[in-house]
């Protein structure tokens, strides 16, 4: 695909952004009705989800007709083209609907299934972040600034990130006290923060368990279009969901598996 073709793609990627965060910050902090998803955890999904994917969607069935869409709130419309635009209007809904300025939207195009582009935007803080082939960026108070990993930490003077401790089950919850333990600092609470904090050269390491496509799919360009290393501890395709761990070099992660194995 032509460098032209991509940078008017991630214009519409951060366009996107900026009318789902239209149609979702009337409804943070406003106390709005919870509907729980049929699922084994606590699920929580708001109309901000939904009025987010919706316009979304919308906009990108009228610009590209012949792309496909998976969305968290409305599933999947195969397209013709190659290339499909992942959709999560509200990552973090738990953090939206306790008023926690966590949540993002994550928009993503694939490629032939492969990632190509990304965009995570947190409207409330003002933070938007993106990656392509060219690079990755952050966006806030109309500055602009190019994002680059800090690849020299060993791991234990490394610092990471994930959602929560929790999430980690049976022998992933053994894995992950292995890595925490071989750490200097591990927070909690980031949800897709984590991932971008990396990119930025703030935390070493990021990863969370059992993600589906659309928690992962635009936080992936971010990250290696920053020089960050990302895989799975558990040998899955980290660009389709599961257990996903990201790195800021290639020696870093290499330590941080050996040490989830022990």
């Amino acid at each position: 695909m032509l460098s032209s073709e991509i940078t008017e793609l991630t214009g519409f990627a951060l366009t996107l952004a900026e009318r789902a965060a239209a149609e979702i910050l009337p409804h943070f902090r406003a106390n709005v009705p919870i509907d729980i998803k049929a699922a084994e955890t606590w699920d929580p999904v708001t109309e901000g989800d939904r009025a987010g994917e919706r316009v979304m969607r919308h906009l990108i069935e009228k610009h590209y007709p012949a792309h496909g869409i998976i969305g968290e709130e409305y599933g999947r419309r195969d397209g013709t083209s190659g290339l499909t635009w992942i959709l999560d209007p509200v990552d973090g809904t738990r953090s939206f609907v306790i008023g926690l300025p966590t949540w993002a939207t994550l928009i993503a195009l694939y490629a032939n299934g492969r990632p190509l582009l990304g965009v995570m935007c947190q409207p409330f803080v003002g933070d938007t972040f993106f990656g392509n082939p060219g690079g990755a960026w952050h966006r806030r108070g109309g500055e602009e600034r190019q994002l680059r990993v800090t690849p020299g930490r060993n791991l234990a003077d490394s610092m990471g990130g994930t959602t929560s401790p929790h999430l980690y089950k049976d022998e992933h919850a053994q894995a992950f006290d292995r890595l925490r333990g071989s750490m200097k600092s591990m927070r909690y609470g980031l949800d897709s923060y984590s991932f971008c904090l990396m990119a930025s050269g703030h935390l070493d390491i990021a990863m969370d368990p059992v993600l589906q496509i659309y928690d992962i799919a635009a936080l992936i360009p971010i990250m290696t279009g920053a020089g960050g290393i990302v895989t799975s501890w558990t040998d899955n395709d980290p660009s389709q969901g599961g257990n996903v761990i990201a790195a800021a070099s290639q020696r870093l992660m290499d330590q941080a598996l050996a040490a989830m194995q022990g």
